[in-house]
């Protein structure tokens, strides 16, 4: 009978899907350490030490709240402690997890308006100024936006959002998630104006699943006194109580924390704006492999391009699923799957977090071979493309 070919197993498994991605080694080293006492003197140093130091990655000097969950649990602690039942929010349509963002909205309570999208562009800034200012009661509580939207690899510009809500002169709470961008993409919570930012580990941070946050604004505090959605694990005031003195009111993410503390040092010591540039300039290298193969990226507006992920488009009559199978398979390498309506589509290169410029090269490289094997037509210039890029340095 005849098998399948097994999966290659020398080397490493290439995890090029845009997160959770790679862990550099000193990060998973620090969580493996033993874990101490989250009531005692060496976890509390700990503790202060991380609520210090993570502030700038937010670019904030407010409070950031660390949860032990997913990024879909900071969505709903930004929520509820903002808002309450029966309040209209403004959402975007620019992808799947936008989407997401919106079915939590309305499974709590709130009245979402969305603007539809082709999920292919960002936030439109002009709608978000029409919108607003028609609305002239001021019905519409909060704005709710995805900075990179990591199932299309399209960035809104959140700076130009908080321009058209202030040329509105509406009052709403700005909404943000950065849970693919935060430490790979520019992103400034105090200057854009930002009132609750929410992000995750597992992406720019570097770090295993596990980790969330909101970066809270003095306004979205301010509405926290006042609403009325319920909360208990996601109530920002005891968690910022306890973390007054370097402590969680309830058993925290000890060893994650570990690894939290290492790669803000890793960030810190590249230098925020040095890892931003490396980003955008391993995104413009996947770029041009793509635009040599003779694909097409997903993302349609060149300011919007990705620093995190690039989304390509398979041609008619081929799965782009079966694309990732068989570079799976052949060079045991995951790529980003299509997802809801780009289902079998599309493609997702990965290019965030510890990365460097041999890792791209391997990444397009399994790429470019997968494309071929599949019987995907395309030119042979991708590689070399990609590393005219990268040699300008």
């Amino acid at each position: 009978m005849e098998t399948s070919r097994p999966r290659a197993t020398s080397g490493r498994h290439y995890l090029q899907i845009p997160g959770p991605t790679n862990c550099p080694d000193e990060v998973l080293r620090a969580i493996a350490a033993p874990t101490i006492d989250h009531r005692g003197p060496d976890f509390q140093e700990l503790g202060r030490h991380i609520l210090s130091a993570i502030g700038p990655v937010f670019g904030t000097t407010q409070p950031v709240i660390i949860y032990p969950a997913s990024g879909t649990g900071a969505w709903e602690a930004a929520l509820v402690n903002t808002l309450s039942p029966g309040d209209r929010v403004l959402c975007f349509e620019t992808g799947h997890f936008s989407a997401l963002w919106k079915k939590m909205a309305e499974e709590l309570g709130l009245v979402v308006e969305l603007v539809p999208g082709d999920w292919r562009h960002g936030i439109d800034p002009a709608v978000v100024e029409e919108r607003l200012s028609a609305d002239r009661e001021h019905e519409i509580q909060a704005v709710c936006c995805v900075h990179n939207e990591t199932s299309t690899g399209v960035t809104s510009r959140i700076a130009e959002v908080r321009a058209a809500m202030d040329a509105a002169s509406h009052p709403a709470l700005l909404l943000v998630d950065t849970i693919s961008s935060l430490g790979a993409i520019d992103y400034r919570h105090d200057e854009w104006g930002v009132d609750v930012t929410i992000s995750g580990s597992q992406k720019g941070l570097m770090l295993p699943p596990g980790l969330s946050f909101n970066a809270v604004s003095a306004k979205a505090l301010r509405a926290r006194e006042t609403a009325g959605l319920p909360k208990s694990f996601w109530d920002w005031l005891p968690i910022l109580a306890a973390n007054e003195n370097g402590f969680w009111p309830y058993t925290p993410s000890t060893n994650l924390l570990y690894g939290l503390k290492v790669a803000l040092r890793m960030l810190a010591d590249e230098g925020l704006e040095n890892v931003f540039a490396r980003h955008q300039r391993h995104a413009r290298a996947t770029r041009a492999a793509v635009e040599a193969w003779g694909l097409e990226v997903l993302c349609q507006d060149p300011r919007e391009y990705s620093g995190s992920l690039t989304a390509v488009l398979v041609p008619d009559g081929f799965n782009a699923d079966d694309l990732r199978a068989t570079i799976l398979d052949r060079f045991d390498m995951s790529l980003g799957a299509g997802l809801s309506k780009l289902s079998g589509k599309v493609f997702r290169i990965g290019h965030l977090g510890a990365f460097e410029d041999l890792t791209l090269i391997g990444t397009l490289g399994g790429v470019q071979m997968g494309l071929n094997l599949s019987g995907i037509p395309i030119k042979q210039d991708g590689l070399e493309a990609a590393m005219a890029v990268l040699e300008q340095g």
